[in-house]
């Protein structure tokens, strides 16, 4: 079937600058797929796009002279991609299948085949995501059975792998240090040293409470971005060493896909709420504090409902224990009573803040520092191409999208 494509404007960046074009526009909508879509790439300066299905099939679209998407391959595996990795330059792609195999494949330079080149036996369950690191010459693989397994892409063997705690669900890797990082079902991300001779553990990132459901790197900066299904964003200072961390809440529903601008410094997620939030990177941002813990509420001193021998000195109920999110302290209701958001600490949406730290939030305070597109379908996985501001996103809804975004990546 051929896909539907409503060309909205040119696949060209706009050079425009005025405020109508400050939110993506959509440029094509592309249907056709039977089935869910796992994982979908743009090619060829946005006029292709790399699709993987759970009807096992993997496809390359290719825009046509009438403006309308069909797929050039339609290439069927024995068992269903689950996720991919595309290298332009030298037109190799990686596919991790539902069945635990990696397949590396070769792209035709006209994008009309696609010829298999290698196969990978890595996992014993579902491959959650693969990287294909040139500089190394490795490919690397994380799934189900909970482990990160990379291997050789010259000889094909397999150099080392590791045991996380839950099922492997994203994965980021830093060529420059051989630093692997690996974001699992429960919430933990594993940093690894990644060495010929096998992986060393750096650390262990913890800070979600819902599963890790993607990953984004910043090179230069050094920083890591997690994604979760606790509707939450968190930037790990990874390079500065001090493991600083804080929150970007914006979303309503689970973060399902980050992609990261090296030349914009802007972070984009999406999530289940068909929300796109562009987050600037280059804005100072103040550290989530820890919640502090205490018996009693720590400006009227009442006693939590946990705390008994107070409530009977006292002879008063015990209260629920709350904490401000911009100072972190046990409070009680009444003595946080109040609602402001806090952009500058993540919190774009109201949260709640004791009185006293209310009294300290300016309307300059309030400057909301990320920007909120809603692209009518629940986004499952997105893509970017920075330098043409093409942003593709792919939906529960079996459709993928291309936006342009040039104005927002500045």
């Amino acid at each position: 079937m051929a896909a539907e494509i409503k060309p909205l404007r040119s696949t060209q960046p706009s050079t425009k600058t005025s405020a109508s074009t400050d939110k993506p526009v959509l440029v094509s909508r592309i249907e056709g797929s039977g089935d869910d879509i796992h994982s979908a790439i743009l090619l060829n300066e946005g006029t292709g796009v790399i699709s993987i299905s759970d009807d096992k099939s993997v496809r390359i679209w290719q825009r046509r002279d009438s403006g309308q998407y069909w797929p050039s391959v339609c290439h069927f595996l024995p068992s269903a991609p689950t996720c991919l990795h595309y290298l332009p330059d030298l037109r190799c792609l990686f596919l991790g299948l539902d069945s635990g195999k990696l397949i590396e494949f070769s792209v035709a330079s006209d994008y009309n085949s696609v010829s298999q080149t290698r196969e990978y036996l890595s996992h014993q369950g579902r491959v959650s995501e693969v990287l294909h690191c040139p500089k190394s010459r490795w490919v690397l693989s994380a799934g189900r059975d909970k482990f990160l397994v990379y291997h050789c892409t010259e000889s094909g063997r397999r150099l080392g792998g590791h045991q996380c705690s839950g099922w492997c669900t994203a994965l980021r890797f830093d060529p420059a240090t051989k630093h692997a990082f690996i974001g699992d079902y429960g919430g933990q991300i594993t940093m690894l040293k990644l060495e010929e001779t096998g992986p060393q553990v750096i650390t262990v990132l913890k800070g979600h409470n819902g599963s890790i459901r993607a990953l984004a790197w910043d090179g230069e900066r050094q920083l890591l971005f997690s994604g979760s299904f606790d509707q939450s964003v968190i930037v790990w200072d990874i390079g500065g060493g001090k493991g600083t961390a804080f929150e970007l809440q914006g979303h309503t529903s689970k973060v399902t896909s980050l992609v990261y601008g090296l030349k914009s410094h802007q972070l984009i997620s999406g999530g289940e709420d068909a929300t796109v939030v562009f987050w600037d990177m280059k804005a100072n941002r103040q550290e989530t504090p820890e919640w502090l813990e205490s018996d009693t509420c720590q400006y009227c001193e009442r006693p939590f409902f946990w705390n008994i021998k107070a409530m009977m000195d006292q002879k008063q109920i015990g209260l629920r224990q709350h904490h401000c999110r911009k100072c972190g302290k046990a409070v009680c209701d009444s003595c946080s009573s109040k609602r402001s958001c806090i952009p500058i600490m993540g919190f774009e949406f109201d949260v709640r803040v004791c009185d006293k730290c209310h009294s300290t939030i300016t309307d300059q305070d309030r400057k909301s520092l990320a920007r909120f597109h809603e692209v009518k379908h629940s986004v499952s996985y997105m893509d970017l191409d920075e330098d043409l501001g093409l942003l593709l996103t792919v939906g529960q809804d079996r459709v993928m999208k291309i936006w342009e975004v040039s104005s927002l990546l500045n």
